[in-house]
């Protein structure tokens, strides 16, 4: 089946990401004529991934330098970025070099922060090889490395030069990660896209698996979601922030679990926590909250969390990037593909809301 292309606009060089399956031939022609180095950013588990993407630049005869960093979240941090700037220093890296990152979320978000900073900003292209970066991360140009204090609070917005999902890396993911992020397609589905929710509907056990009958579908419509809210909003003004859905509370549990609790998990929680949120404020009714709850059970995510961490997950929330000043907001529906925000919700309406959510 031949790639397909969706393109995303929104800044000074719009972009394509490119979807398929055996696409690593497509790599070089993303990284363009210009570059005489290539530094390729991946995680040291993912050296088998990694060698048809080396190998492809190779032959096209770019220098290619493979910086290997940890496995996820561990590498998002300003120690691994410093390394990489030193390493990229001692190459000699120029402005007209590229950086390739090649991963899951996490080595994305790293690789485009690390070619935002250097020399004031190098072209990137980003290989994501998890359903969780190909829907969601490496779309849009939001870069960023985590901090003892938060998740992602350090970044720049840098869209890549260009997006390369090869379908045929996801079947080497452990099925609970693949799993995860199915929760930021469903969410593509709640604030945007119904048809999503529907395919997953008519085949549950199929979206949890790479040769799902839908699987292409579900990936290209959750991408397709993406690169609209982007295109119209790059940094993140005004509608982009409707892919926020479920990330407040989410982004709350990731750094009560230290970040050793899966992305995808925690946004299903959140997203559940949103929203009954919703249906407290007499937004949507008793069927949307079930919605929600049947579909994320029937692919295996979570609908609760531990109801004695609500104190410790309300205080991590009100440094949300999406806070003013301490004024929370929340990405909630008025109904499904209705997304609004709730600003400033009372302590009540949050303790009775975690109440449907803790356990």
């Amino acid at each position: 089946m031949s790639a397909t292309r969706i393109a995303v606009g929104g800044s000074s060089t719009p972009y394509d990401v490119v979807v398929g399956s055996g696409i690593f031939g497509e790599l070089p022609g993303l990284v363009g004529e210009k570059a005489d180095q290539v530094a390729v950013i991946h995680p040291e588990t993912l050296g088998e991934v990694a060698r048809p993407v080396l190998g492809a630049l190779r032959a096209a005869g770019y220098a290619v330098h493979a910086l290997t960093v940890p496995e996820g979240e561990a590498a998002k941090d300003v120690a691994t970025a410093a390394d990489l700037w030193s390493r990229l220093g001692r190459a000699g890296f120029t402005r007209s070099d590229v950086i390739v990152g090649v991963g899951g979320g996490a080595t994305t978000d790293l690789a485009g922060f690390v070619a935002a900073t250097w020399l004031r900003g190098v072209r990137c292209v980003l290989v994501p090889t998890t359903l969780l970066g190909m829907v969601d991360a490496a779309v849009g140009g939001k870069t960023g490395i985590n901090t003892p204090e938060g998740k992602n609070l350090v970044g720049a917005f840098h869209p890549p030069s260009g997006v390369l999902c090869d379908l045929a890396t996801l079947p080497t993911l452990p099925t609970a990660d693949y799993i995860g992020g199915l929760a930021e397609v469903v969410k593509a589905g709640f604030i945007a896209d119904p048809v999503i929710l529907d395919l997953i509907e008519d085949d549950p056990e199929g979206a949890t698996r790479p040769e799902g009958r839908h699987t292409r579908q579900l990936i290209e419509r959750a991408i397709a979601v993406k690169a609209e809210v982007v295109s119209a909003d790059l940094t993140e003004s005004g509608r982009r922030e409707i892919l926020n859905y479920g990330h407040t509370l989410g982004h709350a549990i990731e750094r009560a679990e230290n970040y050793t609790f899966r992305h995808g998990y925690a946004v299903a929680i959140g997203m559940v926590f949103a929203a009954e949120l919703a249906r407290l404020d007499g937004r949507i009714d008793d069927a949307t909250v079930r919605r929600h709850r049947s579909i994320l059970t029937s692919v295996g995510l979570p609908t609760g969390y531990s109801m004695e961490a609500w104190r410790e997950l309300r205080e991590a929330m009100r440094i949300d990037k999406k806070a003013r000043g301490a004024t929370l907001r929340f990405v909630v529906l008025d109904g499904v593909g209705k997304p609004a925000i709730l600003s400033g919700p009372g302590d009540e309406l949050l303790d009775a809301a975690y109440s449907a959510v803790g356990s």
